[in-house]
């Protein structure tokens, strides 16, 4: 009796074993690389392209435009995320903050605050809240961003409090923010800032998102309040054809003394097509005005206002692989495209091929 009590714990043993063996692991390891080339038709002498591009701004020369390693922890009541990344994005986006913060792509922390809805408070270095976007290219529909995205924040550091209904179709969020696209507060600057997010996703079709953020870049002695307000939805209009369409505008206060405001909008359009499951297809048009400089200063009469067009072609030869091929090109009413004469010219087009693999 002893030996079958013994047996018949052992098996029970085994099958708890075996049981716990099919549950995920709560903590992943994953990785993106992404490397380029991009010829400026300007052929600017110092090789960097504009100063308003963050991504794929290096003119003819194959570099890596990012590449991280991330750790993930995820379980029913707790996550986190650390990432660190290398690259000509982290280069140009991350310049701004001290020390080893300029390698940090992603490091936050989260628990959930209610055991039966998806509540849940995180905070530390997160992606934004603003824009349709982001910094890892195969995740976008065109290879370079759109002149919204570059000129809006990547990242933020902060808190935020976030809910999500249990069907996924509604979800708001409300930010604390250390500021626009900073890890590191301005030096000076006592004022926290805030944002908000709504999403509505009224089938597996449709997304339409809503955000804002509300504060200050400036330190106490020079503060000029900042509203920006990020409107968006994409749409798949048939099997093989999608539409993204968004408009931006934001407004900040003239100077200290002055209650007037500075605006700048900007509306873009990206339609794709994707015929088959390994290529797609992908026109976006855009206009970005800016004439008092508040986020591009140009120095001209008109200041930043250019229309731009871009053409793109994805291959995909692997569900974690994608190479793509874009030719771009931005028009200003004003002369402030240097080129290798050293002259200035209303236009700068650009091709840029680029090579993705997340693992």
């Amino acid at each position: 009796m002893k030996l079958v009590f013994s047996l018949a714990l052992a098996a029970l043993g085994s099958s708890l074993q075996a049981q716990d063996s099919t549950k995920p692991n709560p903590l992943t390891f994953s990785g993106y690389v992404e490397g380029y080339y991009s010829y400026d038709l300007n052929k600017p002498v110092n090789n960097t392209r504009p100063g308003f591009i963050y991504n794929y701004n290096r003119h003819n020369e194959v570099n890596l435009n990012l590449g991280f390693v991330k750790a993930a922890y995820t379980n029913d009541r707790v996550r986190a995320n650390l990432a660190i990344g290398a690259g000509t994005y982290m280069n140009s986006n991350y310049a701004a903050e001290p020390g080893v913060l300029k390698n940090v792509f992603e490091a936050n922390a989260g628990i959930k605050l209610a055991k039966t809805r998806n509540l849940w408070f995180d905070i530390g270095i997160m992606p934004s809240h603003i824009g349709f976007e982001g910094a890892i290219g195969k995740d976008n529909w065109t290879t370079t961003r759109s002149l919204v995205a570059e000129n809006s924040p990547y990242f933020q550091g902060g808190a935020k409090l976030g809910y999500t209904t249990d069907n996924g179709m509604f979800s708001a969020s409300v930010l604390a923010l250390n500021g626009w696209q900073r890890i590191t507060r301005v030096e000076g600057n006592s004022m926290i800032s805030f944002g908000s997010q709504i999403t509505v996703k009224p089938s597996d079709k449709m997304t339409l998102n809503y955000s804002t953020f509300f504060g200050t870049d400036k330190p106490d002695s020079a503060r000029l309040f900042r509203t920006y307000h990020n409107v968006y939805g994409i749409f798949q209009l048939s099997k093989v054809i999608g539409l993204t369409a968004g408009f931006d505008i934001g407004t900040e206060e003239k100077s200290v003394s002055d209650n007037g405001v500075n605006t700048w909008y900007t509306p873009v359009a990206i339609l794709r097509f994707t015929p088959a499951e390994k290529i797609a297809f992908a026109v976006r048009g855009e206009y970005f005005r800016d004439q008092n400089g508040v986020i591009i200063a140009t120095g001209t009469a008109n200041g930043f206002e250019t229309v731009g067009l871009s053409v793109n072609i994805d291959y995909l030869p692997l569900p974690n692989a994608m190479l793509r091929l874009e030719f771009r090109n931005l028009n200003n009413g004003d002369q402030i495209y240097a080129n290798k004469s050293g002259n200035a010219a209303r236009s700068n087009a650009a091709v840029t091929l680029s090579a993705a693999v997340s693992f």
